[in-house]
């Protein structure tokens, strides 16, 4: 199967959950069964190919400009992390569906579900690290949703924006580090980086790169000082929490330093950042777990130390490292998520996971205790289950591991960290399931129905196999390693087996379990003594951290944004303009290049006339309609500008925007009083004059710099110049670079404008409906209004005008790619002739005439836009690369048809339902606060002319 079918099917699939949710609890679990099935079973038709070495890759490009392209690579460390997230995905739907309750929206559950495992199989399938990125930070939104799933519990809601805070946070700083990574590689493709292994760590930015993509891994990883978000997240239902923090999500930190580390591994730097992270955390973690009473609390501080474990091992350098911690990744999935799923059963039944109110449960859940004693005992290092092996690997690596000088420190600490974990296995084993029973449970203890605890009991068997035939996997394992060292030292096959002889390993592993069983028998004195120490507590720093920082941050926000746009402005300007002459005097300013333009006097007579209406309006100011005025004539000054220095193009639009945008304040400003008040002293206003005209000196002085400098050698628009014609089949060279070389920019231009559009409609929805509404109904009838609302002449006028400007603006519209013109200018020109009918016969015979809802209009232009770019995909080319190509039609001249053409289409139907959108929206606001609008396009009644003739009244009866 594709690898891109693998990644996609996860988040196809993710819409038929929730559309299926009312089919019932089997219907939405069956489809997310049967699309993590689909792509198991196509991970696996890859097998072969890995088994004999290859690796499998494949890729489109996307953004190549930038690096991102959607490269796929599926190789035996892919392969590995890829059968873990599908595998056991299965089984963890399997399990969700009998145990999450009928309360519980399975639909909505299951699509958050199968976005995060799609998201998860992005991560270590990507080629590209831009792409890498995407799907990490999916990770990070997806399990957000899956811990705050249950949102009627704080502590869920808590846990869920504690995850993303942290995990977000990395995320950053993973950014960081990736994009220095590949510029120091030259290439964002991880096949290329780690062939490069010499130049990265021989870079000087391999160390922020090394320090900045740690971070990432270890806030994703729950590696100390990062480790408190993970037990916090345990408030997710019992299926996330093992799906999410045993075997996928925390373990995309552990990928990622795996897929590195022919790269990064192997410096000082390296060596003691992650080693010491590890060896603390998994320590810490360990002796948190064992004081813990809550059974998911503790399994989440197991994990943390079991990741730390996993975290030190990568953090060695050596290859047998490596590899253990390949082993031990395998191991821990098996066995953690079956006691995770274990401890839910245990909540399931008895309704409570506080060990203190359990014991004696052995005698009434039999099953449930065999798996976990199983799991728990293999996660302690008892011989004959795989935990007990990849421990062996792991006490094997540190015995030779020298840290900080003393060679017993690394030994003494991993030590002490197996010790404690064997001893809250043994106590979840014995203060959960041994002992007497009890008579006050919460409720009944009793084994569940298979659906719960055949997947946990599944995932015993490689617990059980492995650990008792360990050559069954070794040969995978191998191969798993080699690619995580990428093949440069030979691996130590024979450490995979149960007896290694009488070497240290074997009496560390002893110590640890013997340690374990008497820590176990002093738990009570030792929990006194722990209950009784000060320490400090990692979520109390961090709430402290986050509300210190929220009270810094709403100081500064109070203090600076207080809603006086003056102080924004002055800000700004100040600055702006600081910025500019520091780097004016910092800089080098050659000799001119240019010479002055002569000034004839037309062109001094504009430009007296734009300074004349530009003084008047700051001086004129208060009052708004002369202040409109006087902007439009600035407007138009400018367009002549644009025209006098042959800019057609920018001179329409210019025009256009100017009528459309006075007749939208013109309907603002009748919502305003005439006159704006004095709100300022006199001491603000010269201060404000002193800004102004300092940031207009300052302006002047750059314009007026680089009008008489040529600003680079090679200046870009010399491309566009050059390559309009035969790369875009166009000879308006403006034209081409919105709807070709920058069509990236104008799709996403156009996606703003529509969504401002809808942000104004929304907000005139709100203003109808709240308290404004009762002040427009309650305006004074008796204003003076105009007598004639919808004057004849108008009307007339605007009906014959109407073809008109359709027809102009289909022609600007058609001609804009060789000429001035295109669908922005378009777009602005029929908007103002539909604004023209609104004006001459009123919102009620207009809005009744309108066959296509302004709303729909702008997505379709949108969605015409979006198409047109994804076409290019299926001749291989980048998003909206066009394509163009010349017809003959008889009779009809030979012309040319373009794709670019579809992409202008788009913007225009975008620009003109945006317009009206938005006119229409103030439309609605003036009609509602003035009398009820004719039906008619025009004051003259129709219906006055049917009278009785026999009527007295009638003025035909006069003199009968």
């Amino acid at each position: 199967m594709s690898l891109f079918l693998i990644v996609a099917l996860p988040f196809l699939g993710a819409l038929l959950p929730g559309l299926m949710n009312n089919a019932g609890r089997q219907a939405c679990a069956g489809v997310t069964f049967t699309i993590t099935l689909a792509a198991f079973v196509g991970l696996l038709t890859n097998l072969p190919a890995i088994l004999a070495g290859e690796v499998v890759q494949t890729g489109v490009s996307w953004l190549p400009a930038i690096g991102l392209n959607v490269n796929l690579m599926l190789d035996p460390l892919g392969f590995f992390f890829a059968l873990l997230i599908l595998g056991i995905g299965l089984l963890i739907i399997t399990y969700a569906r009998f145990y999450l309750s009928r309360e519980d929206n399975m639909g909505e559950f299951f699509t958050y579900l199968l976005l995060f495992q799609g998201a998860m199989v992005g991560i270590v399938l990507s080629d590209n690290i831009l792409l890498l990125l995407i799907f990490w930070e999916l990770t990070s939104l997806s399990s957000f949703l899956l811990i705050g799933y249950w949102k009627h519990l704080p502590e869920g809601r808590q846990g869920a924006r504690m995850a993303l805070a942290v995990t977000g946070m990395g995320g950053l700083a993973l950014i960081g580090g990736m994009l220095i990574l590949g510029n120091i590689a030259g290439s964002y493709d991880l096949s290329v980086i780690l062939q490069n292994r010499d130049i990265i760590q021989e870079s000087p930015l391999y160390l922020p790169a090394l320090i900045l993509i740690l971070l990432g891994c270890f806030t994703k990883s729950a590696q100390f000082p990062f480790h408190f978000w993970l037990p916090h997240a345990m408030a997710a239902p019992t299926p996330v929490s093992a799906y999410l923090h045993s075997a996928t999500m925390v373990k995309a930190g552990i990928f990622l330093m795996a897929r590195l580390w022919p790269v990064l591994s192997g410096t000082s730097e390296w060596f003691y950042i992650v080693t010491t992270a590890g060896l603390i955390t998994m320590v810490l973690g360990a002796v948190i777990a064992l004081f813990k009473h809550d059974l998911k609390a503790l399994l989440a501080f197991s994990t943390v130390s079991h990741l730390g474990l996993i975290t030190m091992l990568l953090g060695t350098g050596t290859a047998f490292g490596a590899m253990a911690a390949v082993f031990h990744i395998l191991n821990h999935a098996t066995f953690k998520a079956a006691l995770f799923m274990s401890a839910g059963i245990v909540d399931h039944e008895t309704h409570t996971r506080d060990i203190r109110r359990l014991g004696g449960l052995r005698h009434l859940m039999p099953i449930t205790f065999g798996i976990v004693t199983l799991a728990a005992l293999s996660m302690a290092g008892i011989p004959f289950l795989n935990g007990f092996l990849s421990k062996e690997m792991m006490l094997e690596e540190v015995y030779h591991t020298t840290l900080f000088g003393p060679t017993w420190l690394v030994p003494a600490l991993a030590v002490l960290g197996s010790l404690f974990s064997a001893a809250y296995c043994f106590r979840l084993i014995g203060h959960t399931f041994l002992g007497p029973k009890r008579d006050d449970y919460p409720a009944k203890p009793h084994d569940p129905g298979a659906g719960m605890w055949l997947p946990p009991a599944l995932l015993i068997v490689p617990v059980v196999v492995i650990g008792c035939a360990p050559f069954l996997v070794q040969n995978f394992v191998f191969l798993v390693a080699d690619a995580v060292i990428g093949g440069t030292a030979e691996l130590e096959v024979k450490y995979i087996k149960i007896w290694h002889g009488l070497v240290p390993a074997l009496y560390m592993s002893i110590a640890a379990v013997v340690g374990g069983l008497i820590v176990v028998a002093l738990f009570n004195p030792l929990l006194r003594l722990w209950d009784a120490t000060p320490r400090p507590e990692a979520k109390t720093i961090f709430d402290a951290l986050i509300a210190s920082v929220v009270a810094v941050a709403q100081k500064a926000i109070h203090g600076i944004h207080t809603g006086a746009f003056s102080r924004y402005a002055g800000i700004a300007a100040v600055t702006i303009t600081v910025a500019g002459y520091y780097a004016w005097v910092t800089g080098i300013s050659g000799a001119p290049t240019r010479a002055l333009q002569p000034a004839g006097p037309v062109e001094i007579a504009g430009w007296v006339m734009l300074v004349a209406a530009t003084a008047g309006l700051v001086f004129l100011h208060r009052n708004r309609l002369l202040s409109l005025i006087l902007i439009g004539i600035v407007g138009l000054m400018v367009s002549v500008g644009f025209v006098f220095f042959s800019a057609p193009d920018l001179a329409m639009t210019q025009i256009t925007v100017e009528v459309v945008t006075i007749i939208l304040l013109l309907l603002a400003l009748n919502f305003l009083p005439n006159r704006t008040p004095i709100e300022s002293s006199v001491l603000k206003r010269a201060r404000d004059g002193v800004l102004a005209v300092g940031a207009g000196l300052a302006t002047f002085a750059m314009a007026y710099h680089f009008l008489l400098r040529d600003a680079v050698a090679n200046p870009i628009s010399e491309f566009h110049l050059a390559n309009s014609y035969k790369g875009g089949g166009g000879t308006n060279v403006v034209n081409v670079i919105l709807v070709d070389f920058r069509g990236f920019d104008t799709f996403g231009e156009i996606i703003v404008l529509g969504i401002a559009a809808l942000l104004i409609y929304a907000l005139t929805e709100s203003l109808l409906d709240g308290p404004v509404r009762a002040r427009l109904l309650n305006r004074k009838p008796d204003q003076p209004r105009a007598g004639d609302r919808h004057p004849m002449m108008m009307v007339v006028l605007t009906r014959v005008i109407m073809p008109v400007v359709l027809l102009v603006g289909f022609y600007i519209f058609l001609r804009g790619h060789n000429e001035p013109g295109g669908g922005f200018i378009a777009g602005l020109v029929v908007s103002i002739g539909v604004v023209m009918q609104y004006m001459a016969s009123g919102f009620s015979w207009t809005s009744a005439r309108l066959r296509y809802p302004y709303h729909g209009i702008i997505g379709a232009g949108v969605l015409i836009a979006g198409l047109t770019g994804i076409g290019s995909w299926f001749a291989g080319k980048p998003f909206l690369t066009s394509d163009f190509t010349y017809v003959r039609i008889p009779p009809f001249e030979k012309f040319e048809l373009a794709t670019a053409a579809l992409f202008d289409l788009g913007v225009f139907l975008a620009v003109v339902g945006a317009v009206m959108l938005s006119l229409e929206s103030f439309s609605r606001l003036a009609r509602r606060a003035h009398v009820k609008d004719s039906e008619h396009p025009m004051d003259i009644d129709p219906s006055r002319d049917e009278v009785d003739p026999a009527d007295p009244s009638n003025p035909r009866m006069e003199g009968a």
